[in-house]
């Protein structure tokens, strides 16, 4: 019997291993959001010189020896790659805009908007040209501030439409979304974890599976050959694969293949509905909001360009609300004054009508759309470019895995031979 027992613990020890494989994987895979370390000088300058696959470890190109998650670090690359694969197909800029309503949101700023315009117009005469301001009675002032706010709902649709025609121009969401995945990277991780939990801790639980049944044959070759150094090089060929198994388990095949009369199918296309509801939920509430909009619109890299639109689309109203006054209020304060004020109010405008995009409630509200359409859109993606999307962030840096997984197959062989010795 005691001949027997190293042989028949074999299976046990790379069945226990790869439990552990894919346990510490998955913790490679997530944790921790932000690269933990330590910087340690000339090492950027050296890992420029090193193989490519060196320099994609975590927080090498930038110094620091330490680690982040492969997702969370890689969460800018899976932003570009959603937009690629799934966002751009899953409407365009226009459509997500339609989808926030902008009749609903220029009736909102019209509401915010109109209780502050008295105010508004007081402190732009008042820096502009004082006297005139303060020559006016009292109730030529309030046919100036009336006037403005009856144009005030023309002002502000014309507003709304005209961000709506050129949209495709001012808005990028692939820029948008890689943004906002670099600057939060926990998102991507949330992403995995909402909808993929279940299927995650399967694939852990499965590398013990694996890892058992692939010690079998490896008991069977150490039994025959009895040398020494058998089961370091076949626990890193066990921890490779047993790794590998698990990424496979997870993501492949996109959709179901018959293998006799089994069908596999990868743990996560075959949720890719639910999936789609998680995935939309994260993007219309974190991602493409109405309020990271207003935010990309007026200062994001085409914000001037949005500002220069909007002043321009606004200057007839304010022309229209001077009405007949317009002729003699230029010949009163000069043409360039004139112009002054009109550009000022303008540039104002600008601001006040956007600010109601970066409302949080209302910004909730409206959110419902966004999910409705990106989750709609995501369940008709195809299974394969479902699965690149999911798996864009760690496809390069698969093998970091692979090679964790080799390591510990490798440990886990030399322990097995410095307990039970050579021929267990």
């Amino acid at each position: 019997m005691d001949d027997w027992l190293p042989l028949v613990t074999i299976p046990v020890f790379t069945g226990v291993v790869g439990w552990l494989i894919n346990w510490s994987g998955l913790i490679m895979l997530f944790s921790p959001v932000q690269f933990h370390g330590t910087r340690v000088p000339g090492l950027a300058q050296l890992a420029k010189v090193l193989p490519r696959k060196a320099q994609e470890v975590p927080g090498l190109l930038h110094g620091g020896i330490g680690w982040q998650g492969i997702v969370p670090a890689r969460a800018a690359k899976m932003g570009s790659i959603a937009v690629d694969k799934a966002i751009a197909k899953l409407g365009t800029p226009r459509e997500f805009y339609q989808q926030l309503e902008p009749d609903r949101i220029a009736e909102h700023i019209v509401t915010v908007f109109e209780p502050d315009m008295p105010q508004v117009v007081e402190e732009i005469m008042e820096r502009e040209h004082p006297r005139l301001w303060r020559d006016l009675p009292p109730w030529g002032r309030q046919a100036v501030i009336v006037r403005v706010q009856a144009q005030l709902p023309i002002v502000v649709r014309n507003v709304t439409d005209q961000i709506g025609e050129h949209i495709d121009q001012l808005l990028d969401p692939k820029i948008m979304v890689i943004d906002q995945f670099r600057a939060d990277p926990s998102l991507v991780v949330r992403i995995f974890r909402d909808f993929g939990e279940r299927e995650l801790r399967l694939m852990v639980n499965f590398g013990f599976i694996f890892g058992f049944l692939l010690g079998i044959p490896v008991a069977v070759v150490d039994s025959v050959f009895h040398q020494w150094w058998l089961l370091p090089i076949l626990g890193v060929l066990v921890g490779w694969a047993t790794n590998a198994l698990g990424m496979w388990l997870i993501f492949e095949p996109p959709e179901p293949r018959k293998y006799g009369p089994f069908t596999a199918h990868g743990l996560f296309p075959r949720r890719q509905a639910e999936a789609a509801d998680v995935y939309a939920d994260i993007i219309a509430t974190d991602v493409i909001t109405l309020e990271h909009i207003g935010d990309f619109l007026l200062d994001g890299p085409r914000g001037d360009r949005t500002r220069y639109l909007l002043a321009e689309s606004m200057r007839p109203a304010i022309d229209r609300a001077a009405g007949p006054a317009r002729a003699m209020v230029r010949v009163a304060v000069g043409t360039e004054k004139f112009d002054n004020i009109r550009d000022s109010i303008a540039q104002v405008a600008v601001d006040r009508t956007i600010t109601p995009f970066r409302d949080p409630e209302f910004s909730r509200q409206q959110a419902t759309k966004i999910r409705d359409l990106v989750a709609r859109r995501t369940k008709e993606l195809p299974p394969k470019d479902f699965v690149e999307m999911m798996r864009a962030a760690i496809r390069e840096d698969e093998w970091m895995l692979y090679a964790h997984g080799a390591i510990m197959g490798f440990g886990g062989g030399v322990l097995h031979l410095l307990i039970f010795g050579v021929g267990g």
